[in-house]
């Protein structure tokens, strides 16, 4: 466990991968009585090295969980097993999905295999903007839909553990039903109307630029928009496979998955802005067409 700065350590998960990088950071609030943010996967070596990093005397009394991916939650409820700890979120899997969103899962949508803990369940649900005390700090919950509905950032004082919302190391992936362009872009912009001194991600080193990070994160977003609208230039239809292959050109295959879902995540967004049309209708095996 490596302190950060004081009141904050950081234990970071076996579970690198290339959408993990090194792996999941999980994150020990307070001295005394003490907070976890995002304990992460189901690994009994993860919850040993959360536990053997604690101070003599030292309990867990509240656990944090920015949102619901496999890597993030799952071992929560092991923790809390084993701690007596309340685990503090926004809801469940499903909490803050958009009419839009809720609407394509009815019709056939289904997650993009990114591994949703569809079991999870706090026990503590807290609202945007509320704050409350975990490892004897303030916290303010920011809740940061887009990556995932129930996505909550976690602000202590100029200090916002940002899960995954906004990462250390790439950008963040946004696949339709659970991620949602429209209320990640809202997002970006919550996060960057604060003026806070760092972020700590769920990924990858602590962003001492919050300001640039974000203006960085929606410019990027932007530039990859403005790549589609150039691409549906053409006033043929084209499928979002097709329309991959036109922008993500140097990617390697085993990520082009993840690219489709990232461009239908872009279409979606500008499907509702009525910027580009749907035929027959709006869903991931549609044609797309620029309208204005």
């Amino acid at each position: 466990m490596t302190t950060l700065e004081p009141g904050i350590r950081r234990v970071i998960a076996p579970n690198p991968s290339p959408m993990t990088y090194w792996g999941t950071n999980t994150f020990v609030l307070g001295e005394g009585d003490v907070g976890v943010i995002d304990p992460g996967p189901a690994d009994r070596p993860h919850l040993d090295a959360i536990m053997s990093g604690l101070q003599r005397g030292e309990r867990i009394t509240q656990i944090l969980v920015t949102h619901s991916h496999l890597d993030h939650s799952p071992l929560a409820s092991h923790l809390s097993e084993a701690t007596g700890a309340s685990v503090i979120a926004f809801g469940d899997a499903l909490a803050g999905r958009s009419e839009v969103m809720k609407d394509l899962v009815a019709r056939g949508l289904s997650s993009g295999g990114e591994g949703v803990d569809t079991d999870f369940r706090p026990d503590i649900r807290v609202a945007d903007g509320e704050v409350f005390r975990a490892g004897g700090l303030d916290i303010e919950a920011i809740w940061t839909p887009g990556h995932f509905s129930n996505h909550l950032s976690f602000a202590w004082q100029n200090v916002v553990f940002t899960g995954d919302h906004v990462m250390g190391w790439a950008s963040s992936l946004v696949s339709p039903p659970d991620g949602d362009l429209t209320a990640f872009m809202a997002s970006c912009a919550k996060l960057a109307a604060r003026q806070d001194r760092i972020y700590y991600p769920a990924h990858g080193l602590e962003i001492t630029d919050p300001a640039a990070r974000m203006a960085w994160l929606i410019a990027h977003r932007t530039s990859r928009e403005q790549d589609i609208l150039d691409a549906l230039s053409n006033a043929n239809p084209i499928t979002i496979p097709a329309l991959t292959r036109l922008i993500y050109t140097e990617t390697p295959a085993p990520l082009i998955p993840a690219a489709e879902r990232n461009v239908f995540a872009h279409l979606i967004d500008l499907a509702t802005r009525e910027i580009v049309a749907a035929e027959p209708r709006l869903d991931a095996h549609a044609e797309f067409r620029r309208i204005s």
